[in-house]
């Protein structure tokens, strides 16, 4: 029965409060498979039961949830300079403060044994048993290969695959996913309920990423490497991108160029707030945009224009239901909207933006963080075997 369990726990961990009904319709499965696995899980201690929900006529439906402090994921969300960890209880969400580590991946060849030595410090500093963790689940920019475990980019391992030498450094299973993948699927899960079905997630980051939600799945294209957004070369600006061409979307629109472009204003005279700051940064960019500075305004609706210029050519192949701005950047809310709006309409044939709704999302930069932790629910089928005896420990101390 682990498998219909595993089905159950996924379940549950995406939909608190659901009925034995309602989690047949989200498997498949039939209502005795399913209340036989609802069975045994309550038996373990593993759920619990919230309670009865209002009905409108008939026999109320008992509905449930997971129970806390029984199982636990780490989610390590990496970006080109900074690495944050936090650790997850499945049925509460995040547990403790989220730990953060300065490394630069692109100069730091060996980044992986810091990587290393910060989630094994976090993990003991939770004072939760070792036992009780799942996974870890890994999100980092560049050419992901899921499958075999590496990022062909950054962070090289010394031996064998990246995934591998986590997993034996910290005696966890561990899976990698792409930054901009791993959010999408924090937005299908965990966003807006527009990000479910034929959505575009833009990773508003030090690049500018893409996600892809076609049908209600995750988009990966052949290889894998779907989602390049950040390096369509729209411009003639001579402009050096970090993937070695030039004119690329991301050197006009990511937080990168922002900060480079207000370095180079307060340079040439611009008044802002900015210039109170002795070595400025996107935060700060970001910060003073919201509190309403003129000139951190006007720098981030300039590359906003610019990036509605590069979602008209995804309208125009994709015509995505919907467009949510999400990843570090999107802290800015709707500064980013009207000039992204502008652009799109100016460059879009009008019939297809009637469709199309652009949101910025709910999520914040908490998204890559989430999308660690969903990368590894949505994968415990393949850790079946620690899984099982997880259980059989749960239910032992259960009892």
């Amino acid at each position: 029965m682990l498998l219909s369990q595993l089905e159950v726990l996924k379940t549950l961990y995406y939909n608190k409060g659901y009925s034995i009904h309602d989690i047949s319709m989200v498997t498949g499965r039939s209502i005795p498979f399913t209340t036989k696995a609802i069975s045994e899980l309550l038996e373990m201690g593993f759920i619990k039961e919230d309670g009865l929900r209002i009905s409108s006529g008939g026999r109320k439906p008992a509905t449930y949830s997971l129970s806390a402090n029984t199982g636990f994921i780490v989610s390590v969300a990496i970006d080109q300079f900074k690495t944050r960890v936090v650790i997850a209880d499945l049925g509460t969400g995040f547990i403790g403060e989220t730990q953060e580590l300065e490394i630069n991946i692109h100069q730091k060849h060996d980044a992986i044994f810091d990587l290393v030595d910060f989630i094994n410090q976090t993990i003991t500093a939770s004072g939760r048993p070792k036992e009780r963790f799942l996974a870890i689940g890994i999100t980092m920019p560049g050419f992901i290969d899921a499958f075999k475990g590496n990022n062909l980019l950054f962070v090289k391992s010394p031996q064998g695959t990246f995934v591998d030498f986590i997993a034996e450094k910290t005696g966890l299973p561990v899976f990698i996913e792409n930054d901009s993948t791993a959010i999408a699927l924090a937005e299908q899960k965990f966003g807006l309920p527009i990000a479910k079905n034929d959505s575009m997630i833009i990773n508003l980051g030090w690049g500018i990423g893409l996600g892809m939600i076609v049908n209600q799945k995750v988009f990966k294209g052949h290889s894998g490497f779907a989602g390049e957004f950040s390096h369509l070369a729209l411009y003639k600006n001579g402009k050096l991108c970090s993937c070695g061409k030039h004119g690329c979307l991301e050197t006009e629109a990511s937080l990168l160029a922002i900060e480079a472009k207000a370095i180079d204003g307060l340079k040439a005279g611009e008044v802002s707030h900015l210039s109170n700051y002795e070595h400025i940064t996107a935060d700060d960019i970001i910060n003073e945009a919201i509190k309403g500075d003129a000139y951190a305004i006007k720098i981030i609706s300039e590359c906003a224009y610019y990036i509605g210029q590069g979602l008209a050519i995804l309208i125009h192949l994709m015509n995505p239901e919907s467009i949510i701005l999400s990843g570090k950047g999107s802290v800015i809310g709707k500064i980013w909207l009207a000039p992204i709006q502008q652009a799109i309409h100016q460059h879009c044939i009008p019939h297809l933006t009637t469709y199309t709704t652009l949101a910025v999302s709910e999520l914040g930069d908490k998204a890559q963080l989430l999308g660690g932790l969903a990368i590894v629910v949505e994968n415990l089928d393949k850790i079946k075997d620690k899984i099982s005896a997880w259980l059989t420990v749960q239910h032992q101390n259960h009892n």
